[in-house]
């Protein structure tokens, strides 16, 4: 739905990335995807605010970068 609705150009998935991690308190130790979302500045606060509400963790982790330079 990502690219469907014009929130990125492009989506790539990661499958079965090992994360550890803290939880309330305990260690966790499970296997993720891992997204790599590609989209434009003006449409990074939309898209995470799609990502938290699709979500199916309580907490998501959203991690923003500037690109300078990239080729097509």
């Amino acid at each position: 739905q990502i690219v469907e609705n014009k929130l990125a150009a492009c989506v790539n998935i990661v499958p079965k990335v090992i994360s550890i991690y803290e939880w309330k308190g305990k260690i966790e130790n499970d296997s993720e995807a891992l997204m790599m979302i590609k989209t434009r500045t003006s449409r990074v606060d939309e898209l995470i605010a799609f990502v938290k509400k699709n979500h199916p963790y309580e907490v998501c982790e959203v991690i923003t970068t500037a690109v300078r330079n990239f080729i097509l």
